[in-house]
C-alpha cells in the first residue's frame, strides 16, 4: 500500500543531491530520526483493474524483465545509502502492480540484495502483496521461504460478479483457496476487500464478509471504492450505492469484524491483537519511509528538513535512470508551513491518534503549530484530548476529512 501524501503535480526531470545538501543547516531541529521503512514497488500486473490509479502496467506478450528490474532496485538502493547510512529498517513491504507475478527465486534474490545493503531489525515485518490470480500451488510457501513474513493477498470481493465489475483475474474459488493456503503459509496476513461496488446492497456486503471472515484472517484491510481521475471508472462511470448506504456498509463491516475479534485500529484496517501492520502503522504515525522502484514515494527526516522524493514512474523509464545513477524524478523539502497539516493526515488515521510529544519529535514543531485546529476539533465534537494524547472521536473517524481539513495551511 502506497502511503497518502499531498504531492505537487511537478514534470519528471531528474534530481541529483549529494548528503551535504541534505545536511545543510535549515528551519528545523529534530531531536531524534523516527523509525525507518523499506518501501519496494514492483509495477506490473495481469490486467489493470478499472478503479485503479496507482502505478501499475499490464504485462504484454514479453516476458517480466525480472532481473533488470532488480538490478535497477540494488542500483536505486545503493545511490539512497548515504540518506539513510547507520538507521536500521524496522519494515518492509512489498507492493505493486502485482508483485506476485515475480517469481519466489526473484524475491528471494531482492531481499538478498537487501539484507547484504542494510540493517534490519531481526524481528523486521516483510509483507508481499498477493493477487489469487497469480497463485499457484506452494507458491506462497516458496515466499515464505525467500523471507517474506507476512502476505497481503488482494481478493476485494467473493463475488464472482462483482470481481468481473471490478476487472479482477481472479473467480470466488481461487481466492478461497489462495487465502486458504496464506493461512497455512504465514504466521500473519491481510485481506484486501472492497465494498460499496457498483450494484452491492448490504445483504451482498454481508455474504462477502461472512465468506471473509469464515476464513479467520489476521487482519483485514478494507476500502470504499471511489471513483479516482485517470481510471477507467472515471470515463465511464458505474453506478455505485449512495453515501447513506456506504455508511450502514461501514457499519455492517465494524460491527462483523468486532464479533470476530477484529478491532480497527485504523480507519480501513482490522486487526487481531498482536497483528497489526507494522509497516503501514509507521506511515500513519509519521514515520520515514524509503522508497525504491518504479513512481516510489519517500519521506526522509534529516536533522534540519523533512524530504520527500518520487522516482520515474514509466518502468523502463526507470530501469535506464536508476542504471546511470539518477532515478529521482522530484525531490522537495515539506515546508514548515505545510508539516503540521502532513503529520495530522496521517496520524488522525489511527483510531487511538498521536501523543502530543510526537508531533514535536516528527516534525521538529511546537504544540502551538496546531493548537488552533486542536481547539477547533475538540469544540465541534471531532476529537478528543487529554494533557499527553489527542484521538479522533467517533463522530471525527466518521468524518474523518472534515477533522483532517482543519489542520490545512493557511494558503491552501
Amino acid at each position: 500500500m502506497i502511503p497518502i501524501v499531498p504531492v505537487n503535480p511537478i514534470a519528471e526531470v531528474a534530481v541529483t543531491h549529494d548528503i551535504q545538501h541534505y545536511m545543510r543547516p535549515g528551519s528545523l531541529q529534530l531531536t531524534a530520526l523516527p523509525p525507518l521503512s523499506l518501501y519496494i514497488h514492483l509495477p506490473w500486473c495481469l490486467k489493470k483493474c478499472p478503479y485503479c490509479d496507482f502505478n501499475s502496467h499490464e504485462m504484454r506478450a514479453a516476458a517480466l524483465p525480472e532481473q533488470r528490474y532488480l538490478d535497477a532496485l540494488m542500483a536505486d538502493l545503493e545511490s539512497s545509502l548515504p540518506l539513510i547510512w547507520g538507521r536500521t529498517v524496522h519494515s518492509i513491504f512489498i507492493g505493486g502492480g502485482t508483485p506476485s507475478l515475480f517469481s519466489p527465486e526473484a524475491i528471494d534474490r531482492l531481499l538478498g540484495g537487501i539484507r547484504a545493503r542494510l540493517q534490519l531489525e531481526p524481528a523486521c515485518e516483510i509483507t508481499l502483496e498477493a493477487n489469487p490470480g497469480t497463485f499457484e500451488k506452494d507458491r506462497f510457501r516458496a515466499f515464505r521461504a525467500a523471507g517474506v513474513t507476512r502476505l497481503s493477498v488482494g481478493v476485494q470481493s467473493f463475488n464472482d460478479n462483482f470481481l468481473k465489475t471490478l476487472g479482477r483475474v481472479h473467480d470466488r474459488s481461487q481466492a478461497i483457496a489462495a487465502v486458504e493456503e496464506a493461512a497455512q503459509s504465514f504466521d500473519t496476513f491481510n485481506l484486501d476487500i472492497m465494498y460499496a461496488l457498483p450494484g452491492q446492497t448490504l445483504a451482498d456486503l454481508k455474504e462477502d464478509m461472512t465468506t471473509a471472515l469464515a476464513l479467520a484472517p489476521p487482519h483485514i484491510s478494507i476500502y470504499q471504492l471511489t471513483i479516482e481521475a485517470n481510471t477507467y471508472f472515471a470515463k465511464y462511470p458505474p453506478v455505485i450505492p449512495e453515501e447513506d448506504t456506504a455508511y450502514d456498509m461501514l457499519d455492517l463491516i465494524t460491527e462483523m469484524t468486532g464479533q470476530s475479534g477484529l478491532n480497527r485500529y485504523e480507519v480501513s484496517a482490522y486487526a487481531r491483537d498482536a497483528h497489526r501492520c507494522y509497516h503501514n502503522l509507521n506511515y500513519w504515525q509519521f514515520g520515514d519511509y524509503l522508497g525504491i522502484g518504479a513512481g516510489a514515494h519517500s519521506k526522509l527526516s534529516f536533522a534540519h528538513r523533512v524530504v520527500r522524493q518520487v522516482r520515474f514512474r514509466e518502468p523502463r523509464l526507470y530501469m535506464d535512470k536508476a542504471l546511470a545513477g539518477h532515478c529521482i524524478a522530484q525531490d522537495e523539502e515539506v515546508s514548515r508551513a505545510d508539516l503540521p497539516f502532513e503529520f495530522m493526515l496521517n496520524t488522525l488515521r489511527l483510531k487511538d491518534g498521536f501523543a502530543l510529544q510526537q508531533f514535536f519529535e516528527r516534525t521538529g514543531l511546537p504544540i502551538t503549530a496546531i493548537q488552533k485546529g486542536l481547539e477547533e476539533a475538540e469544540l465541534k465534537g471531532l476529537l478528543v484530548r487529554d494533557w499527553t494524547h489527542a484521538k479522533p472521536s467517533v463522530r471525527g473517524f466518521d468524518f474523518l476529512n472534515d477533522l483532517q481539513a482543519l489542520f490545512l495551511p493557511p494558503h491552501n
